[in-house]
C-alpha cells in the first residue's frame, strides 16, 4: 500500500569521501515519511554515522544531498537545523546542573522568546518523567535517568525529525522499555525518527522500516516483517547477517 504522508526526511544519492577512491558513504539514497520511525543499521564501520552526521549538518558531503523539512543540507543548513535534533550516543550532560536547570538552559538556545522556553521545559519534564529528581543535581543521576533527559532535550522542541543514535546503549531492561515506548507514542503523534542502532531487537520493534548499510552502501530497506519474509528469516539479526554476507560475495 502507497504511504501518502508528507516526507519529512528526504536523502538523495548522499555520499562522503575522505580520500580519492575511499568513501565513507556513497550514493545513499531513502527518506522518512511524517510520524515514521526509520532505523539504519549495519555494521561498525559501515558509514552509519557518517550519513546521520551529514544529514545533521555536522559533515559536509561530497556528492548529493538531503533534505529535511524541504531544506537542503547543502544550501540551507540553517534551516535544516530548525527542522530536526540529533542525540549522538556519546552524548552528555552537565553534571554540576540540576536537572531542571539544564532543561531550561538548553530550551533557551532553541526558543524564540520566554513563553517558549517555558513551553519547552514544560513538555521535557513531561516526557522525561522524572519528578522531584529533576530538582537534584546531574552527577546524582543513573544512566537511565540522564539518558531520559537527554532525550526530553532533544525532542522538546517538537521537531520535524529527531536523529536518535543508539537511544537505549547501556541501559537496563525497564529504562530501555520507557525510551523505545516513549518514541512511539511520540511517532504516533506524528514525530518522525531516524535511528542507529546495534540492537536488532529494539530495531524490531520499534522501526516501522529498516535500511541495512555496510561498505558505505545502503544495501536494502523495507518494513521488518518484509524482511523476515523476503530473506526467509526468524528475527533481523539473521536477514541482517544474510544481507550482509551476499555482499560480501559479490
Amino acid at each position: 500500500m502507497e504511504d501518502n504522508r508528507p516526507t519529512v526526511l528526504s536523502v538523495e544519492h548522499l555520499s562522503k569521501q575522505y580520500k580519492k577512491g575511499v568513501y565513507a558513504s556513497q550514493d545513499v539514497t531513502f527518506d522518512v515519511k511524517e510520524g515514521e520511525i526509520f532505523a539504519l543499521i549495519g555494521p561498525n564501520g559501515a558509514g552509519k554515522t557518517t550519513t546521520i552526521r551529514m544529514i545533521a549538518t555536522l559533515l559536509k558531503p561530497t556528492e548529493g544531498d538531503a533534505k529535511v523539512g524541504g531544506c537542503s543540507i547543502k544550501t540551507d543548513p540553517a534551516g535544516v537545523r530548525g527542522n530536526l535534533t540529533y542525540l549522538p550516543d556519546e552524548a552528555g550532560a552537565y553534571k554540576n546542573m540540576k536537572g531542571r536547570q539544564y532543561l531550561r538552559f538548553m530550551a533557551e538556545m532553541y526558543a524564540d522568546n520566554r513563553s517558549q522556553v517555558d513551553g519547552f521545559v514544560k513538555e521535557a519534564e513531561k516526557i522525561c518523567a522524572l519528578g522531584d529528581r529533576l530538582d537534584d543535581k546531574i552527577e546524582t543521576y543513573s544512566r537511565g535517568m540522564t539518558r531520559k533527559l537527554l532525550l526530553a532535550r532533544t525532542i522538546m522542541s517538537k521537531p520535524k525529525i529527531a536523529i536518535l543514535d543508539e537511544p537505549t546503549s547501556g541501559l537496563d531492561i525497564i529504562n530501555a522499555l520507557e525510551i523505545r515506548r516513549m518514541i512511539k507514542e511520540l511517532a504516533a503523534d506524528g514525530m518522525s525518527f531516524l535511528l542507529s542502532s546495534h540492537n536488532m531487537l529494539e530495531i524490531e520493534y520499534v522501526s516501522d522500516r529498516v535500511g541495512i548499510i555496510a561498505k558505505g552502501h545502503l544495501l536494502v530497506t523495507g518494513k521488518p516483517r518484509e524482511l523476515l519474509e523476503r530473506y526467509e528469516a526468524q528475527n533481523l539479526e539473521e536477514v541482517f547477517e544474510r544481507v550482509v554476507n551476499e555482499n560480501e560475495v559479490r
